[in-house]
């Protein structure tokens, strides 16, 4: 069966609070979105809220800012104050019962919503039940346990494929190597979050460094005597 897209591309979304980088790839059209987590924030030393508005002012999509409460009403709290911050802001929940709750409650009141730490096909159909906008399977870390992350997003691309009525799109996380980027692109995935270095390293070639050596050559030889 030929799965009916959702994107007319696959997007990169950005995985990263590195304003200067995000602005960099954002002028060459290479942001469809960023993504956020705790971990990324504090690399940063300054306030949550003030690194999502300088992101929101670049980038006008999706931008995920992930709550730190562990229950329903927490997660509201927090997804409550977020929102204020911009419209385009993506409340990102784990993967739990509550998170599923919190999840099922910003869907229904018209929000974007990313179900992250996503490790098996089970959590992701539980997650676009739910009504998620997004669900994001982590593939490096499942590799770090001897497992093969890719393999969890062929049965999610499989799986979503048979019902068109899910909206969910598959937001592939935890990206380690330009490999993952183009298996998610083989497989169908909707998005993949990456860090910055992981996007530049997507340009390298060593055939195109040799032939942009040798074009510049032979100018040189031929009109620079």
């Amino acid at each position: 069966m030929i799965k009916e897209y959702k994107n007319i591309h696959m997007k990169f979304f950005i995985d990263s609070c590195d304003i200067k980088e995000i602005e960099a790839l954002h002028e060459l059209g290479l942001v469809d979105g960023v993504t956020t987590n705790p971990s990324l924030v504090a690399k940063t030393g300054r306030i949550f809220s003030e690194v999502l508005r300088e992101i929101c002012n670049i980038v006008k999509t999706s931008v995920s800012a992930e709550v730190i409460s562990t229950d329903y009403s927490g997660m509201m709290k927090e997804a409550e104050e977020l929102l204020k911050i911009g419209n385009h802001i993506t409340i990102k929940v784990p993967l739990t019962w509550d998170g599923l709750k919190a999840c099922k409650t910003l869907t229904d009141d018209g929000h974007m919503v990313n179900v992250t730490l996503c490790f098996s096909l089970a959590q992701a159909l539980l997650a676009a039940k739910a009504g998620a906008t997004y669900i994001s399977p982590f593939v490096g870390r499942l590799d770090d346990i001897g497992q093969c992350g890719m393999n969890l997003i062929a049965e999610i691309c499989e799986a979503f494929q048979h019902y068109p009525n899910i909206t969910t799109q598959i937001l592939v996380a935890s990206v380690r190597s330009p490999q993952h980027i183009i298996d998610a692109a083989r497989m169908g995935a909707d998005i993949v979050t990456a860090p910055p270095q992981i996007i530049k390293q997507m340009f390298n070639h060593p055939l195109t460094d040799k032939g942009l050596d040798i074009f510049l050559n032979d100018w040189k030889q031929a009109y620079e005597k």
